[in-house]
């Protein structure tokens, strides 16, 4: 009776998962990757500037060199998510057109964040990278609210998300990437021969240019969802 009962539950949470839908379970996925990245992003840059302060922290040595304390696990993990979600949207082709940015985008940081860790280099200067997940966390989650069906474009939460939405994207993504390539040419000189300022440089105008592709797509959006609202409050008028 034990060993039924436990195998009907087993069967049961097969079906429950199976049934899921893949665009759902990888949305999902990704907003926990966001949150944890970005609050262990947090947590290291907070430690390393009470303990060593801006000028310290900052400094070309440290951020090439040297690895702050959890840098190496939270990149570690990082990784691991990007060729996880890179299989999964190959898997259940999860994106549109021939050569999608976001599979490009994960390229990129595969090559990257692989290279990093394998040579032990320029790790904190990922790290910085990755303050850009603060702002992935409310793509995720306009996302689910969209598959969710609240698309009501006068709705407080909504405003309230593409607000937050707006103001990720210029002080966690964009201005943070346009630093990061600013320092690495003013530091460029300072860079050993070898792979790591190319690819840095490389990957940086990569994540530059993506991001720009990425505010062209959430203006669309932005507009989309407005045009909508006005088109079925008229709509309802008549």
């Amino acid at each position: 009776m034990k060993e039924s009962g436990m195998r009907w539950r087993s069967s049961s949470l097969r079906l429950y998962f199976s049934d899921k839908d893949p665009l759902f379970v990888n949305t999902s996925v990704s907003l926990l990757h966001s949150l944890l990245t970005s609050a262990s992003v947090i947590f290291i840059l907070f430690r390393e500037l009470l303990g060593t302060g801006p000028s310290g922290m900052f400094d070309h040595s440290q951020l090439v060199e040297h690895t702050w304390p959890w840098a190496f696990e939270a990149l570690s993990f990082s990784c691991g998510y990007f060729a996880y979600d890179q299989w999964d949207m190959l898997h259940y082709r999860l994106y549109n057109g021939w050569i999608p940015s976001i599979l490009v985008h994960h390229l990129v940081l595969l090559i990257c964040f692989t290279l990093a860790l394998y040579r032990n280099v320029t790790i904190n200067y990922l790290i910085l990278t990755l303050i850009c997940e603060l702002h992935s966390i409310f793509l995720h989650v306009r996302k689910v609210r969209r598959m969710a069906g609240i698309r009501d474009a006068k709705s407080i939460h909504v405003k309230l998300e593409w607000f937050l939405n707006w103001v990720t994207f210029c002080v966690a993504r964009s201005v943070p990437h346009i630093l990061i390539t600013a320092k690495l040419m003013k530091d460029a000189h300072k860079f050993q021969k070898g792979v790591e300022l190319p690819l840095a440089l490389l990957g940086m105008a990569g994540m530059n240019l993506l991001n720009i592709g990425l505010g062209m797509d959430l203006l669309k959006a932005f507009k989309r969802e407005r045009k909508s609202q006005q088109r079925n409050l008229h709509d309802h008028r008549e």
